[in-house]
C-alpha cells in the first residue's frame, strides 16, 4: 500500500458537505454573526445610521422624488459625520445593499466621499448589490433575521423612506424593539414622506382601537425634506466617540424576581 493509498480525513470546518447540511445550519449562523463583527471591527465603523425603502423605486419614477432626496440625505449626514472627532467611523450610512431607496442612500454617502455599508440578501430572485457601496463592507446575507440583527445592533437612527412588505418589517421591528425597550439605547426613528405613510398606516385608527398607546407615537417622527431630516438626527445623536468599535445596542433582560 502506497501513501496515495491511504484516505486523509477532512477537518470539519473544511468539509463544505457537512457546512452546507442541516446538521451545519447552526455554524451557518454563527458565520453570519461573527464574520461582520470582525469586519466592522477592522473597518473601524462604530455605529450607522440606516436607511429603508423600496428597491423598485427609481430617480425617474412616480415617486422619484424620494430617490433623489435620500440621496441628498445621505450626503449631508456624511458631510456631517465626517466633521466629528472621532478615531472610528461614526454615524456611516447603512441600507439593504440593494437598489432603489437602497442605492440612492449608498449613493449620498459616496458623493460626500464616506464610506458605506449594504447589507444585501441572497433572494431566489437575485437581489445583486448596487455600484455604491464600499467594498469592505458588503455584506452577503442567507438569513433575514441575522440580516436585521445587524441592522438593528449598530443602529443609532432608522430612517423609512417610502417602501412594501419589506420597509413595512424593518420599520415595524425597530418600533417594537423601541416600544418594549429591548434594547439599551433608543433608536430615533424617521419616517420620510408624511402624506406617503399616513395613508399607508393608520396611527390613529391603532391608538383609537387600543393597539398601542397614545406615547407610541413619539417613537418616530416625521419628514419631508433632507434638511428637515438632518436637524433631526443632529438634535438626536450624540457627537462624541465612542468607547469601542463596533459600538452595539446591547439587549435589556429582565431583572430577576426570583421563584
Amino acid at each position: 500500500m502506497t501513501t496515495e493509498d491511504v484516505h486523509s480525513p477532512v477537518l470539519a470546518y473544511d468539509d463544505q458537505e457537512f457546512l452546507g447540511s442541516d446538521e451545519g445550519r447552526p455554524l451557518r449562523i454563527l458565520a453570519e454573526y461573527l464574520e461582520p463583527l470582525h469586519r466592522f471591527r477592522l473597518a473601524k465603523v462604530s455605529d450607522t445610521i440606516v436607511f429603508f425603502g423600496s428597491a423598485r423605486l427609481s430617480g425617474d419614477g412616480p415617486l422619484g422624488r424620494y430617490y433623489h432626496e435620500a440621496r441628498e440625505l445621505a450626503r449631508l449626514l456624511t458631510q456631517w459625520s465626517q466633521g466629528l472627532q472621532s478615531s472610528a467611523h461614526r454615524y456611516v450610512v447603512c441600507s439593504g445593499g440593494g437598489g432603489g431607496i437602497m442605492e440612492a442612500a449608498n449613493r449620498g454617502a459616496m458623493d460626500a466621499g464616506g464610506r458605506t455599508v449594504g447589507l444585501n440578501i441572497s433572494l431566489p430572485h437575485e437581489q445583486q448589490p448596487n455600484p455604491y457601496l464600499t467594498p469592505d463592507l458588503t455584506f452577503e446575507f442567507h438569513y433575514f433575521f441575522m440580516r436585521k440583527l445587524w441592522f438593528a445592533h449598530l443602529a443609532r437612527a432608522m430612517i423609512a423612506f417610502p417602501g412594501g412588505f419589506g420597509t413595512l418589517d424593518e420599520l415595524t421591528e425597530i418600533l417594537t424593539l423601541a416600544q418594549t425597550r429591548k434594547l439599551e439605547r433608543a433608536i430615533p426613528v424617521i419616517l420620510y414622506g408624511r402624506n406617503y405613510w399616513s395613508e399607508i398606516i393608520n396611527f390613529e385608527a391603532l391608538v383609537r382601537h387600543g393597539m398601542i398607546a397614545r406615547e407610541d407615537l413619539e417613537l418616530f417622527e416625521f419628514a419631508d425634506d433632507p434638511a428637515t431630516a438632518l436637524q433631526i438626527l443632529k438634535d438626536k445623536l450624540e457627537p462624541v466617540p465612542t468607547p469601542g468599535t463596533p459600538g452595539f445596542a446591547h439587549s435589556r433582560t429582565m431583572e430577576s424576581k426570583g421563584g
